[in-house]
C-alpha cells in the first residue's frame, strides 16, 4: 500500500458515485445530475476521514458496451482506476435493487482481487429497504447503507474504509451514529497561495507549490491527448467524437523538478449552440478551472486556427488575469510550416493584442513532439505573472515615459501623472497617481501599459493599471511628518 492509501468508487452509471466522491472530499468537484453516464473520466480528490488522508477516485459508470466505443474507453478508465486501488467501494442505487449489470459488474470488480465495501446508496426511507436487502446475494458481505445526498450513514462508511485500509480509527467525532468523515478544504487550502503574498515567505511558496495550469480550447482539439502525452499515460479518454471530456480533471505532473497540477477541460462552444444539459454543466465547470488556474494553456486546432470561439476564449483568460500560453496541436499535420507560423504570429498580435507578446508553441500531442518547449513557456509565462517591480525602477520609469509622450492636455491644462507604485502581482498590478484620471484617455493608458510590459519584460501576461486622484502618498507622509518635527 502506498503512503497514501487509494480508494476508487465504482458502479453502474446514476447509482450516486460522483454525490459519493463530492460527499467524502467535502468539495462540488464532480459534476453531479440525473443525467446518466455524466462522468466520463477518472477524477482524483483527497479526503481527509478521521485522522488519515486517502486519495479518493471517481469513475465512469460501468457499462457494457463493444470495442471501440466511448462506454467501452469509459470502462477500462474505470478497471484501470480499481487495479491502482488499495481498495473498491462498490455502489448500486438501493431504491432500484440489485440489477442484472450490478451482478456483471461486481464480478468484474471481484475478478481484479481487491478488497470490496458494498455500498446501498438512496437507501433513505422505505423505497431503499427491499434493494438493502437484495444486495446481500452480490457476494461482498453486509452493505453499507447510506444517503451521500443528505449524508446518512457516511460515518458508518468512513469506518469501514479505515478498518478495511487497516487505519486506525483516532478520536472519536462528534455528529454521527459511529464517526463522521472529516470532509474540509484542507486539502485546497494547501494547495493555494495567496495571489497577493508579497513577504518572502510567499515568493517561497510561489517557488515550491504546483504551477496550476488549465488546458482549454474547442471541441476536439486534443487536450485530453495532450495530457495524456505531458502525463505519459492513457489518463483521459481520448477519439475522434468531440465533447469527450466533460468533468474538468486535475492530474499532478513533475517536469525537470518543478511541479503541476494539470487541468483537462471540456471543449467550449459558443452559447448559442449548447443546447444539453451535460454541456452546459461541462462549460460552467471549464469556467470555474480557468479562474483557477495560474496558467491557462490555449490550444488550438492547426489545421482550423484561430476560429471565432478560439479568439473568444482568449478574450475570456486575459479579462480573468490569468497568465497565457497559445499552443497549436496536429503541427504534424501541416505542410507549409514556416508560412503557416508567420501568418499565426500576426494573428496572435492583432487578435490578441490585451496580451502583447503572448508565446506561441507548436506541437503534436499525438506525436508526443513540442512537449518541453511547451513546459518551458509555462514555466516562463508563470514567472512573469508573478513579476515584481521596485517602486524607485517604476517612477524612473514613469518619467521617462511622459517625457517621451507627455499626457495630453484637456481644456487647456495638462494632466500629470506624479507617483506609480505596483500593488501586487499574479498578475502584475500598478496603481499611478494622477492630477485628472477621469480624463486621461484609454489610448495614453494603454501606451502607459504596452510601455510598462515593453521596458520590464512582461510580455504576454495581463498588466492591471488604475489611476486614482492625489499627490505622490509617501511624499504627503514626508511633509506631514515634517511639519509635526518642526
Amino acid at each position: 500500500m502506498s503512503l497514501r492509501p487509494t480508494v476508487a468508487i465504482v458502479g453502474r452509471p446514476n447509482v450516486g458515485k460522483s454525490t459519493l466522491f463530492n460527499r467524502l472530499t467535502g468539495r462540488r468537484t464532480a459534476l453531479v445530475s440525473d443525467m446518466p453516464g455524466l462522468t466520463r473520466d477518472r477524477r482524483e480528490g483527497t479526503a481527509h476521514l478521521g485522522p488519515h488522508a486517502i486519495t479518493l477516485v471517481d469513475t465512469a459508470g460501468l457499462e457494457e458496451a463493444g470495442p471501440g466505443t466511448i462506454a467501452s474507453r469509459m470502462r477500462a478508465q474505470s478497471e484501470a482506476a480499481v487495479a491502482a486501488a488499495d481498495l473498491a467501494l462498490f455502489v448500486i442505487d438501493a431504491r432500484d435493487g440489485v440489477t442484472a449489470a450490478d451482478e456483471a459488474f461486481a464480478r468484474v470488480v471481484r475478478g481484479s482481487g481487491k478488497p470490496v465495501i458494498l455500498v446501498a446508496n438512496k437507501a433513505e426511507g422505505r423505497a431503499g429497504e427491499s434493494g438493502f436487502y437484495e444486495a446481500f446475494a452480490l457476494g461482498f458481505g453486509a452493505p453499507v447503507a447510506i444517503s451521500a445526498e443528505h449524508g446518512e450513514g457516511v460515518g458508518d462508511l468512513v469506518v469501514d474504509i479505515l478498518e478495511a485500509l487497516g487505519l486506525p480509527l483516532g478520536a472519536p467525532v462528534r455528529g454521527g451514529r459511529r464517526r463522521r468523515a472529516e470532509t474540509t478544504d484542507r486539502d485546497a487550502a494547501a494547495d493555494e497561495v495567496d495571489g497577493d503574498a508579497e513577504a518572502d515567505g510567499g515568493l517561497i511558496a510561489q517557488r515550491t507549490q504546483p504551477i496550476r495550469v488549465a488546458i482549454v480550447g474547442r471541441p476536439n482539439v486534443g487536450k485530453s491527448t495532450l495530457v495524456n502525452a505531458l502525463l505519459e499515460e492513457e489518463r483521459m479518454i481520448t477519439g475522434p467524437e468531440p465533447g469527450l471530456t466533460r468533468d474538468t480533471i486535475s492530474s499532478e505532473l513533475e517536469w525537470n523538478g518543478r511541479k503541476f497540477v494539470l487541468f483537462d477541460t471540456a471543449g467550449l462552444r459558443r452559447k448559442a449552440r449548447i443546447d444539453e444539459l451535460a454541456e452546459k454543466l461541462s462549460a460552467s465547470d471549464t469556467v470555474r478551472a480557468l479562474r483557477f488556474a495560474e496558467v491557462v494553456v490555449l490550444l488550438v486546432d492547426a489545421e482550423r486556427p484561430f476560429e471565432h470561439q478560439d479568439l473568444t476564449i482568449g478574450d475570456m483568460v486575459a479579462a480573468e488575469g490569468r497568465a497565457m500560453v497559445v499552443a497549436v496541436n496536429k503541427w504534424d499535420l501541416v505542410s507549409e510550416k514556416q508560412k503557416l507560423l508567420r501568418d499565426l504570429r500576426e494573428t496572435v498580435a492583432e487578435k490578441l493584442s490585451q496580451v502583447s507578446g503572448v508565446p506561441l508553441v507548436t506541437l503534436s500531442a499525438l506525436g508526443e513532439k513540442g512537449l518541453d518547449r511547451l513546459m518551458e513557456a509555462i514555466v516562463a509565462a508563470h514567472d512573469t505573472w508573478n513579476k515584481r517591480v521596485s517602486t524607485p525602477d517604476l517612477n524612473r520609469w514613469l518619467q521617462e515615459a511622459t517625457a517621451r509622450h507627455a499626457p495630453p492636455a484637456v481644456s487647456g491644462r495638462r494632466i500629470r501623472l506624479r507617483y506609480i507604485t505596483q500593488v501586487s502581482t499574479r498578475p502584475p498590478t500598478f496603481v499611478a497617481f494622477c492630477s485628472r484620471p477621469a480624463e486621461l484617455p484609454r489610448s495614453y493608458v494603454r501606451y502607459l501599459t504596452n510601455s510598462l510590459r515593453d521596458v520590464f519584460g512582461m510580455a504576454g501576461t495581463p498588466i492591471r493599471l488604475s489611476l486614482k486622484k492625489g499627490e505622490n502618498p509617501y511624499a504627503d507622509r514626508g511633509a506631514r511628518g515634517k511639519s509635526r518635527r518642526s
